[in-house]
């Protein structure tokens, strides 16, 4: 099904790498125009270059975001005007793992945790509301984490921030559907995905890639890691308009394991 978002307007955070890079460019395959947004400016640019290169100019462009700050997002959202006409999907990706268990957490890395999770998803919702009001129907796609849902004595800044994600998504999807407008908003819960994210936890752990990723894989009933388009491939489905009558849910990719 060539086309699935034809005439959409994209803006996904943390587009110059990982998961983000991988929604952005399948978006894009799938019709839509896209702005890849990312504190990394120069990396975004480089990813709606190779976006272009293969689809055609105008197809992708780039803004960096730094998703904890407000008036980055209002410089963003003048952008999405200017380059796409608008807004039909808003993208929350950006998001970073938040180190230490309750002992060792320091408050620093609590609050680094939330801005970047859970403040940038506030924002985005936020800001991109008004130009998504013009572009109906609209679909906001927050992505949290599979430790959203489930915890883990290990990580309790990264499970409490994605588990904001998770709420706040359904309070907005509510109030999106109470004042009438066609907009959508669910949350996506990824487990373990193949991302430069692994690479730094393996390096942290002092061990070869592979062996990491073994590790992971035997703690997924499917005994694989994700792929970034398995993730991607969710993030379609919410924005197009297959999934009009989906909101306030969650789409578990998670290989299994909330199952367990």
């Amino acid at each position: 099904m060539a086309g699935r978002v034809q005439g959409k307007k994209a803006l996904i955070t943390g587009a110059a790498q990982g998961l983000g890079a991988a929604q952005a460019a399948m978006l894009a395959r799938e019709g839509a125009s896209v702005l890849l947004a990312d504190i990394n400016g120069d990396g975004a640019a480089e990813q709606a270059a190779k976006i272009n290169a293969e689809l055609g100019e105008g197809t992708a462009f780039a803004v960096k975001l730094d998703v904890t700050q407000e008036a980055d997002w209002i410089a963003a959202m003048e952008v999405a005007q200017a380059r796409l006409g608008g807004l039909s999907v808003l993208v929350n990706n950006a998001g970073v793992g938040v180190r230490g268990n309750i002992e060792t957490c320091t408050l620093e890395e609590w609050h680094r945790g939330f801005a970047i999770n859970v403040d940038s998803v506030f924002l985005g919702c936020q800001k991109a509301l008004p130009l998504m009001k013009d572009a109906q129907p609209g679909s906001i796609i927050n992505i949290s984490s599979i430790a959203g849902l489930i915890a883990s004595d290990t990580m309790p800044g990264y499970n409490a921030s994605k588990a904001a994600v998770w709420m706040l998504s359904k309070s907005v999807a509510l109030y999106c559907a109470k004042m009438g407008w066609d907009i959508r908003c669910n949350s996506v819960h990824p487990t373990f995905v193949d991302t430069p994210i692994l690479d730094g936890i393996a390096t942290g752990a002092g061990k070869p890639k592979d062996v990491i990723m073994d590790k992971l894989a035997r703690q997924i009933p499917l005994k694989r890691v994700g792929h970034p388009d398995d993730i991607a491939n969710g993030v379609l489905y919410l924005a197009s308009d297959e999934s009009r009558f989906m909101t306030g849910a969650e789409l578990k990719l998670d290989g299994g394991i909330s199952a367990m």
